[in-house]
């Protein structure tokens, strides 16, 4: 990309979150916290710009040690020996000058599948210290089975202990590159 401008995640500033159906009934709301991102783009134009994404699976966070473990586990994101999950980005399409599609390539376990995200453009600002900063809210659904986390377990009701979409949300925060 010609007189390219990268920015790069502003980790203080940023998460990554995700929900899930339990019981059928209500949600369990879980995080990754460690996490890395970077955006090339044409300066402040973010239209075509390539993103890349970087989680350490074993960062999740869902305020339950038995839980965490377990999502740890070969059940589900076998942290140990799938130390990242990652995020390649194929497609960045300004929608309007708020919204954007963002499209790409989620790898969990291995499994590469493509992904649809809707993004909000927050703007850009300067912060205290002179850094040019770009704000972004991103939302989006999976099917957790499309990359094999298939773990569940039968309710004596009717249906299943965890739902199989997942609700991804980010609210990021990334600073200009020099």
């Amino acid at each position: 990309m010609e007189n390219s401008t990268k920015w790069v995640l502003d980790p203080t500033h940023s998460e990554l979150t995700f929900k899930v159906k339990h019981l059928m009934i209500s949600s369990v709301k879980g995080e990754f916290r460690n996490f890395n991102a970077t955006i090339t783009a044409a300066g402040t134009d973010f239209s075509k710009a390539t993103v890349n994404v970087n989680i350490q699976s074993d960062s999740i966070f869902t305020n339950n040690d038995d839980r965490d473990g377990h999502l740890k586990s070969a059940d589900f994101f076998d942290a140990e020996n799938h130390k990242e999950i990652t995020f390649t980005g194929t497609s960045f399409t300004k929608l309007d000058d708020e919204n954007y599609q963002l499209k790409g390539n989620l790898t969990i376990k291995g499994v590469t599948k493509e992904v649809s995200l809707d993004v909000e453009f927050g703007g850009v600002n300067k912060d205290p210290w002179g850094n040019e900063k770009a704000g972004f809210s991103l939302s989006g659904k999976i099917n957790r089975k499309d990359w094999g986390l298939n773990w569940n377990a039968a309710l004596e009701t009717g249906g299943v202990l965890v739902s199989d979409e997942v609700k991804i949300n980010a609210e990021v925060q990334f600073v200009k590159q020099a």
